[in-house]
């Protein structure tokens, strides 16, 4: 009797403390899962007429692409597109390295400091937390990072000497205050093993107008485009004033051999304040 009873006591205690463990442990909180990156939405609110641009240094970054001196020439300008919608770029470089293509460029986060120290503008831009890889499908924008340009539109091709393109990427904005805001951020232009050549802030030239006063009447936009390029690739009726010629608004991975691209149904419809407002804009990109 008296053994099975104390059988029983040490049962009964035992019993007690693995509940007490058992309780214990279910109480830990669980471990928080991340959420998958969102895509870029269209930004659909760009102050119609705003002009930013970086325009590189004299000096590259990696002295060892020049040894001799020198960087690559030109400059990225960027306008709202007249109704809002998307960014128009104009890419123009020259005097490109000879090794080490394709060249990829992208928005990145922070300026450039005076010290010209490329390393300092940190990361692409990418405001939902989209990261490198896999690798952006330019086939689906909007899974890309916002700031990775070339993963979207094409990397400048090894050989193609000046590289001159624009189109128009409807993931940035030039409204202040936004994650896919570039104004006070930097382009970087780099090596395709991700080696930074050069660098350059954004500079604001035309601040534009509020939405507010744009009276704009779109018809069958096109997701990559607003307007009908011609043969020779000026831009048509009814802006006054076109792009330089051969600029093609493209909606793949544009190269300079690109074909023009003709967005179809894509041509927008802009009131008196807003075309000469674009026009002014355009002005700045010649």
């Amino acid at each position: 009797m008296r053994a099975s009873t104390s059988l029983s006591l040490l049962f009964a205690v035992s019993g007690t403390k693995i509940a007490a463990q058992t309780s214990s442990t279910s109480s830990v909180a669980p471990v928080p899962t991340i959420s998958p990156a969102q895509s870029a939405p269209v930004v659909s609110n760009n102050p119609p007429g705003a002009v930013f641009k970086a325009t590189l240094p004299e000096t590259a970054f990696t002295k060892t692409a020049y040894p001799d001196g020198g960087n690559i020439k030109g400059e990225v300008v960027a306008v709202s597109s007249p109704d809002g919608r998307g960014v128009i770029f104009r890419v123009s470089f020259s005097n490109l390295p000879t090794t080490g293509g394709p060249f990829p460029y992208h928005l990145h986060v922070n300026p450039v400091p005076a010290n010209g120290n490329c390393t300092a503008t940190l990361a692409h831009l990418d405001p939902f937390a989209r990261g490198e890889d896999p690798v952006c499908d330019p086939n689906a924008p909007e899974t890309c990072q916002v700031g990775d340009l070339s993963g979207k539109h094409g990397k400048i091709p090894l050989g193609v000497d000046p590289f001159v393109v624009t189109y128009t990427d409807l993931y940035a904005s030039t409204l202040e205050g936004i994650g896919a805001f570039f104004g006070n951020r930097s382009l970087v232009v780099h090596f395709a093993n991700k080696t930074r050549i050069t660098c350059a802030s954004f500079e604001s030239v035309v601040s534009g107008l509020p939405t507010s006063t744009l009276t704009s009447e779109t018809s069958g936009c096109a997701s990559t485009g607003f307007a009908t390029a011609t043969s020779s690739g000026n831009l048509t009726a009814p802006f006054p004033t076109p792009f330089p010629t051969g600029a093609a608004v493209t909606t793949g991975k544009p190269t300079q051999s690109s074909p023009i691209v003709t967005a179809a149904g894509a041509n927008v419809k802009v009131g008196g304040v807003g075309a000469l407002v674009f026009a002014a804009a355009v002005m700045i990109m010649l």
